[in-house]
């Protein structure tokens, strides 16, 4: 993974008593979850899962001849996006300069900015980027004759000394940014064939997982019906010639919906060579909850998802302790807002240990979630779940997106939970 750092002794999840300390010392420390090494609450992501999820997606994008650009900002982690570069990831996808600039110092050299970029110091990094490293392949947004000229006039005053590569992205009533239909999409696309050599039009971009949102019945109709509105104008934008580049980049598929992007997409049949790219960035760790009813539904649609064995796991949990047990059938855990995010649903209690007594972790039998607070969680349980105050309960997350974005320092554990190495996060 990434190179050593200095860890901040006041960061939460470092032990009590530590100075500041490299990275490369933890693994050493053979510090252990379960042997309450280090204090609660305490987020680790499990280095099984993480193999097993990156084999999976390995194979899903092999077998479906796509490439895939998953997205920094599920994880902003420099070590996990050096993970899934060694890992054969076409490139990194961001959704601002910041976390550009993150992806870059952990050996991006393929990234997609997917987003508008207006503010003058954003588009001056990012032609710079461009100008003074000649292998950096970027590509960045646009939806508007106005986003063209803002683009064009810097390029030109600044001279990067090569095109700005763009995307032209594509939207739909009620989403977020993007061409509301063909017609303004083929005007932004003569702006930017209008501003070449400055700029560059490499391909046509989307984002269709807002949709999860809706019932299934509902949703998958919706995505169908976007993703080939991308191709039509794919090939509306082929037909007046207006790409710029050899080959045609479709890029859509966040972590949802990525199995209907790869074969809308691959069946394009465009006259030039089509690169499609998934932007799945919740695959790595998984989740509990959002993502694990998302899978179901990707291999209830997708042959090629169901050959594939096994499947994603959970690999991100945060562990508490039992504080308090105020009512009967009801306990208060030391973990809240502050450690995991709850915007798809509050955690799930998966697993209980009782140290000094079990030698294992056991799965949860009727605990469930029922209110947070900053710092705490109110479970209730079921009369035949044993719980007592100081047990530790690992929590499954919803959307792990939210709950990266609480921790600096996320401990990586083996089977046993001792932990193995550490990921920091930048957000």
């Amino acid at each position: 993974m990434a190179n050593d750092y200095s860890i901040d002794r006041r960061t939460k999840g470092v032990p009590y008593g530590e100075d500041d300390l490299r990275r490369a010392a933890i693994a050493a420390s053979r510090w252990n979850i379960l042997a309450e090494d280090v204090p609660l609450p305490v987020a680790v992501l499990r280095q099984a899962a993480l193999d097993n999820n990156s084999r999976w997606m390995r194979t899903f994008v092999s077998e479906t001849g796509v490439k895939l650009a998953p997205h920094g900002k599920t994880t902003m982690s420099p070590e996990l996006f050096a993970l899934q570069l060694k890992d054969g990831a076409w490139g990194i996808t961001v959704a601002t300069v910041q976390q550009m600039r993150v992806a870059r110092e952990a050996g991006a050299q393929r990234i997609i900015l997917a987003n508008e970029i207006v503010g003058p110091r954003d588009i001056a990094y990012v032609l710079d980027a461009i100008a003074g490293d000649a292998r950096l392949e970027l590509y960045c947004l646009v939806d508007s004759p106005e986003g063209v000229s803002r683009l064009a006039r810097a390029a030109k005053e600044r001279r990067a000394g090569r095109p700005l590569r763009v995307l032209l992205e594509l939207g739909y009533p009620g989403g977020r940014a993007g061409c509301r239909d063909v017609e303004n999409a083929v005007a932004v696309a003569r702006a930017i064939k209008a501003a070449e050599p400055d700029l560059l039009l490499c391909g046509v971009e989307g984002f269709e997982g807002l949709y999860q949102t809706l019932p299934q019945a509902e949703a998958t109709p919706k995505v169908i019906e976007f993703l080939e509105r991308i191709v039509t104008t794919a090939r509306r934008l082929e037909a007046e010639n207006l790409f710029g580049s050899e080959d045609v980049i479709l890029t859509a598929g966040g972590s949802a919906y990525y199995d209907l992007v790869a074969r809308i997409f691959t069946g394009a049949n465009l006259r030039r060579n089509v690169q499609v790219v998934l932007r799945s960035g919740c695959y790595l760790t998984h989740d509990a909850g959002l993502y694990e009813r998302s899978f179901a539904q990707v291999r209830g649609r997708s042959d090629r998802a169901r050959g594939i064995e096994q499947g994603f796991q959970n690999a991100l949990e945060v562990w508490a302790y039992v504080l308090s047990i105020p009512e009967q059938g009801r306990a208060i855990l030391g973990a809240g807002r502050r450690d995991f995010g709850h915007d798809a649903g509050l955690p799930v209690p998966l697993k209980l240990f009782r140290p000094g007594h079990d030698k294992h972790p056991r799965e949860t039998n009727g605990v469930e979630a029922v209110a947070v607070n900053d710092q705490h969680l109110h479970v209730t349980f079921a009369p035949g779940e044993a719980i007592r105050v100081g047990d530790m309960v690992a929590l499954g997350v919803s959307h792990p997106c939210t709950t990266f974005d609480k921790w600096r320092l996320i401990f990586v554990v083996d089977d046993g939970y001792t932990v193995q190495s550490a990921i920091q996060t930048f957000f």
